[in-house]
């Protein structure tokens, strides 16, 4: 097999295989952490960190002086690393202590850690190896060639693999496509190691070595790259839903303008990439100063892609514009490209949520971008030099303002793993006198009007004619009733609780209850009894004993992201084993972009039990929103009172739905891409 075919059979594969267990080890993470966005931005830190060390152990490799070693340790981490997939499975997490954070990279580091590592040293290595057999130039267009394997992974993965192959057949084939990757790495490293037209294993050294500054912006452009890519994800995946296809996008946006800047360089324009640059984030930014704007999916998605394209394009192509001409320092290149990629991941994905309590992610890496811009364009003159220093001032004027903004009228502020809180306060309208709203991000988890005939009023999604609201008022006539509701939130379900009553909230973000107790007053003002339990809902109700629930409202939302394990055949079984005899489940699917309810009628069918849908309009009158709920209950004395008669209906199939399960589920034929108005 001719030497180029070879070698690029082999970064293609690896590189398709390393992309390919990116959402797969994600999506087996979500269930036992609560199905947050977090999940993901985590788990891109560690993949950048471990594509790192790929690349660092490329770098050290290329440089031994003995190539027969390192052939054979090569070789030996092949072989390991394709028996540790054998022998390894996923730990059960759900009875995990540890952070979140130190969960996902423990159990990362223990399942796919040594084999993620080599698929990522595949290409600096192969390339290098390449050169020393050909004693040429590093062929950087194996580096696209690498990004393409990359990127038909990412489209297939929500299209064809995820939809029709459950977890355990995804990780059986990943495990078949390791072990062919590994066959052919092992065959290449022990082809290199028989012919050694270097002296030594010494790379050729013909060309001058870069200066600081020029390595210094391979470390800085990428990570500015790297920004963009996990500041967008997050925004997308914590306002829409948490799903591989929201991961995926961004993702192949950013690798295809690394294909376009190392494969075609020549369709890069300085000049017309910065000039559409500036208009995106200038647009962008003056629709992140309306903080009480959302955007329409299409709209959104399309304009954060776009901006997305043209940054990391604008960043990959003059790193590519800066590469070394000596093949000595072509792994030292992809090194400080790796740790600029790393570095810019961990700064958006851990360090953010650390340094600030509010959520500034897009608009800090927006103010990046324009701020690498000033280096990259100062030769050419005063005008770029004005434009995006001006451009720089004004994005830290934005960031300064979205301070300003999160912080007025504001009651208190906090950012964690699960996302970012906040509680505003005013007073309009004004028959409410003091209206206080808890905020999970840009989406409103709760509002309770402080006016003597209103204080105990449940508003917003859970008005008395709501799908909730006609569940607890009919289900069980005069008796005291048990309920229990899944996510807090400012506990406005505790409005409806009567004495004699008993409600059981399960919250897992710990930050929401003492925002609950102390600036609401439905928990601390309900004549019921309440409890709490802490940690992630489904994990805890498979781990106590029957509760025999009334009601059992399941309303737990991550921005206006799903949570999806909470919608599964097995989430199903654990719900039912709580209920009470004729008891309802009660699911909130009000959603800007997703239609849940066909879903879980699916649900109920597999559960063999009956379904109707509940949706109510807005009354501005009242602090009441539109609102739909899914009632799921085999009551047929509940389903045939006149006034659920009058308000339920049976919801109608879609084509190509299945009962979700934990191992397989897709949220791409319920997106409802023709949402056109703002709220």
């Amino acid at each position: 097999m001719p030497l180029r075919i070879l070698y690029g059979t082999a970064i293609f594969l690896g590189a398709f295989l390393l992309f390919a267990v990116e959402p797969m080890a994600a999506k087996r993470l979500l269930p036992a952490l609560g199905g947050s966005s977090a999940v993901w931005i985590t788990c891109l830190v560690f993949f950048q960190t471990v594509l790192l060390l790929g690349y660092l152990y490329a770098h050290w490799l290329a440089r031994r002086p003995s190539i027969r070693s390192a052939v054979l340790l090569h070789i030996a981490l092949l072989v390991l690393a394709a028996a540790l997939l054998a022998l390894i499975s996923y730990p059960d997490l759900s009875r995990a202590s540890t952070h979140p954070l130190s969960a996902i990279f423990t159990t990362l580091t223990v399942t796919i850690g040594l084999p993620f590592l080599l698929l990522a040293s595949t290409s600096p290595l192969l390339q290098i190896w390449l050169a020393r057999r050909q004693q040429g130039k590093i062929p950087w267009k194996l580096f696209a060639l690498s990004n393409a394997g990359s990127l038909l992974a990412l489209g297939l993965y929500p299209t064809l693999i995820e939809p029709h192959f459950s977890l355990p057949h995804q990780r059986a084939a990943w495990g078949i496509g390791f072990a062919l990757y590994a066959i052919l790495g092992a065959v290449i490293a022990w082809r290199i190691r028989a012919a050694q037209p270097a002296p030594a294993g010494a790379i050729p050294q013909s060309a001058p070595r870069s200066p600081l500054r020029t390595k210094l912006l391979w470390f800085l452009l990428p990570a500015v790259g790297a920004m963009q890519l996990c500041a967008v994800t997050s925004h997308l995946s914590q306002n829409i839903a948490a799903i591989p296809l929201l991961w995926i996008l961004p993702l192949a946006v950013y690798l295809i303008t690394f294909i376009a800047a190392f494969e075609v360089p020549f369709l890069y324009r300085r000049w017309l990439i910065v000039r559409l640059l500036v208009v995106m984030l200038a647009s962008l930014g003056y629709i992140l100063s309306k903080t009480d704007v959302s955007l329409p999916i299409v709209i959104a998605v399309g304009f954060f892609l776009i901006e997305l394209f043209l940054a990391c394009f604008f960043c990959h192509a003059e790193t590519y514009a800066l590469r070394p001409a000596s093949p000595s320092e072509a792994t030292l290149f992809y090194l400080l490209l790796a740790a600029g990629g790393a570095a810019g991941t961990i700064f958006i994905g851990i360090g953010c949520p650390l340094l600030f309590d509010a959520n500034y992610d897009v608009a800090i890496a927006f103010l990046a971008t324009a701020a690498i811009a000033i280096p990259v364009t100062w030769p050419n003159g005063w005008p770029q030099r004005l434009l995006w220093t001006t451009g720089t001032a004004l994005l830290l004027a934005l960031v300064v303002m979205l301070h300003i903004v999160y912080a007025r009228d504001t009651l208190v502020e906090e950012r964690n793993f699960y996302g970012a809180l906040r509680v505003q306060q005013s007073h309009v309208p004004p028959q409410a006198e003091t209206v206080r709203t808890l905020f999970h991000g840009t989406i409103q988890h709760g509002t309770q009007w402080f006016a003597p005939e209103f204080r105990r009023t449940p508003t917003t999604y859970y008005a008395y004619d709501s799908g909730v609201g006609l569940a607890l008022r009919l289900c069980c006539a005069n008796r005291p009733r048990n309920i229990g509701v899944v996510g807090l939130g400012a506990g406005t379900l505790a409005a409806y609780g009567k004495p004699g009553d008993h409600i059981r909230f399960y919250e897992i973000n710990p930050a929401v209850l003492p925002i609950a107790q102390n600036l609401f007053t439905y928990l601390r003002e309900s004549p019921a009894r309440i409890t709490f339990v802490p940690g992630d809902a489904r994990l805890s109700l498979a781990a106590e004993p029957p509760q025999r629930f009334d009601v059992l409202a399941i309303d737990a939302f991550s921005g206006d992201a799903i949570p999806m394990h909470l919608l599964t055949t097995q989430a199903m079984r654990i719900y039912r084993r709580h209920l009470a005899p004729g008891g309802i489940l009660a699911f909130h699917v009000s959603n800007q972009y997703v239609d849940l309810a066909p879903e879980v009628a699916e649900l109920a069918r597999a559960a063999d039990m009956q379904c109707r849908l509940v949706d109510t309009g807005s009354n501005n009158s009242r602090g009441e929103y539109r609102a739909s709920w899914v009632l799921v209950t085999n009551n047929s004395e509940f389903l045939s009172q006149p006034e659920v008669v009058s308000s339920a209906w049976l919801v109608l199939r879609k084509r190509g739905l299945y009962p979700w399960t934990d191992d397989r589920s897709s949220l791409l034929p319920l997106l409802q891409w023709n949402f056109l108005h703002l709220h």
